[in-house]
């Protein structure tokens, strides 16, 4: 297993949360859990696929794109509770770094 795919994992445990907060918070509103469960899927779909440069290269840049949405979503979902939030950016700056350390 690449590096890349190992932190692929810990990228997608953040993803989880950020979808589990989402999804218990009361205050959240339907688009933002439809954002975050989108997210989500990106980060199941990119745990599958193969582990060659190319493949991960395309998979972490969907994901950070997935992620972009639900950063955005989280930041204008004035019902989101701050721990809600806070997972949502969370996973999102996880997907940042990993693309970070793939490119740099």
């Amino acid at each position: 297993m690449s590096e890349v795919m190992s932190n692929l994992s810990g990228v997608k445990t953040k993803i989880a949360d950020a979808l589990r907060a989402a999804e218990g918070d009361t205050g959240a509103s339907a688009v933002l859990v439809a954002v975050v469960q989108e997210f989500d899927k990106k980060a199941d779909k990119a745990m599958s696929q193969g582990d060659t440069p190319s493949a991960m290269r395309e998979a972490v840049v969907e994901l950070e794109q997935a992620g972009d949405s639900a950063k955005a979503a989280a930041e204008a979902d004035s019902g989101l509770s701050a721990e809600a939030k806070q997972a949502v950016l969370d996973a999102h700056m996880a997907i940042c770094v990993l693309k970070g350390s793939c490119t740099g």
